[in-house]
């Protein structure tokens, strides 16, 4: 029998942190609630996650202080934020301390287990090996050098924001590749600019990749991207 995922909840307000862990455990994760910051430390000391949900504002420790104390004991294990502050120095905090992803109140509950239903999947699947080398069907694209070579054609040099977009359409190959980890993941914000400048990017990738029917990028509205391309192993470099 497969094994239930633990999550460590870090949630000072009473209410809301019950009816986040009861829908927690209704969708089929363990989930240990914990009320102010040490008490969280306490709990993943002595536990084993494999998902921590973090409350920024909290008593005794707040939840920054409490994710650098969590990166010192483990680097790995995925860390959402939870805010009511809609700062952009908190989010940039935040991501620097190693956070995943970032939800600022009110929020759905739906859209906190999309966000860690997408974390888990990158954590557990293929998509997390750091490949330098992927084949795109007939494409081969070399992460170090930027390049993108078609069978039997000509190299063609991408651009760091292009290679970085490239890659993580690689690792989630046939599955989506949220929109907002993608901006927070080459610019570090979401906003409308960087989100404009995405879409630029895609529309060169495509034109990129058009040599070959059975590779397409395409838009899934509301979401993000999906690289669809065959399966292939990529080798690390």
């Amino acid at each position: 029998m497969e094994m239930k995922q633990t999550i460590l909840l870090c949630e000072d307000d009473e209410n809301l942190g019950m009816l986040l862990r009861e829908y927690l455990m209704a969708k089929g994760y363990d989930a240990l609630l914990c009320s102010n910051g040490e008490e969280g430390l306490d709990a993943f000391r002595t536990g084993n996650y494999d998902l921590c949900v973090l409350d920024v504002m909290m008593p005794i420790m707040d939840g920054f202080t409490l994710a650098r104390e969590i990166r010192i004991i483990n680097q790995q294990v995925p860390i959402i934020f939870l805010t009511a502050r809609n700062l952009k120095e908190d989010i940039l905090e935040g991501f620097k301390i190693g956070a995943d992803d970032y939800l600022t109140k009110p929020f759905s509950m739906e859209e906190l287990t999309f966000r860690i239903e997408a974390i888990m999947r990158r954590v557990n699947g293929k998509q997390v090996r750091d490949c330098t080398f992927y084949q795109i069907g007939t494409f081969a694209f070399d992460v170090r050098k930027q390049t993108l070579t078609p069978e039997g054609g000509e190299v063609k040099k991408l651009t760091t924001k292009e290679s970085e977009l490239l890659k993580l359409l690689c690792q989630n190959r046939n599955e989506v590749m949220q929109r907002d980890y993608a901006l927070k993941t080459i610019w570090m914000d979401d906003n409308f600019f960087n989100a404009r400048s995405m879409d630029v990017y895609i529309t060169k990738l495509r034109k990129l990749l058009v040599g070959d029917p059975s590779v397409e990028i395409i838009n899934i509205h509301g979401k993000g991207y999906k690289l669809v391309a065959p399966e292939e192993e990529e080798a690390q470099a």
